[in-house]
């Protein structure tokens, strides 16, 4: 692999196509059962025990505005490090693992001018798809703050 390629991993909310640096994943889990905490903003879903240890977990429809969907058979969560901390993030599904050029990776800031978008690092172009691709510091940031 090239210096100028990166890892993604590329996942599906509703019809979008999503991507996250895979040095940032973990390890991607089926749906587990999630316990509620109150008062926690509707996009946090509450916590899961994964192999003893307690993770937040946030639903990514939810926090894009999207209306909520039972999770099937391709519901995954997608559990991140930040900081040394681990989280979850429930996708529709994971599609697959892809390697991207930096020249295929299309700068946003351009035509997003909204700071509640930040957390949007890029647009890349595989073939005739659009992947965006998610900045997951500036996104469990904003969820550790709230």
């Amino acid at each position: 692999m090239s210096t100028n390629q990166k890892q993604y991993v590329v996942f599906r909310i509703d019809k979008d196509e999503y991507g996250s640096d895979i040095n940032k994943v973990t390890v991607i889990e089926r749906m587990l059962t999630i316990t509620r905490v109150p008062k926690t903003p509707p996009y946090i879903k509450g916590v899961i025990n994964l192999r003893g240890d307690v993770i937040p977990v946030m639903d990514l429809r939810t926090r894009f505005g999207l209306p909520e969907k039972e999770a099937d058979d391709d519901t995954r969560i997608i559990i991140v490090e930040v900081d040394n901390i681990s989280y979850g993030i429930i996708v529709d599904s994971v599609l697959e693992v892809i390697q991207l050029d930096e020249t295929s990776i299309e700068s946003v800031s351009g035509f997003v001018n909204n700071v509640s978008l930040d957390y949007v690092s890029g647009i890349a172009k595989s073939d005739t798809r659009l992947i965006t691709l998610l900045n997951l510091e500036k996104l469990i940031s904003e969820l550790v703050t709230v």
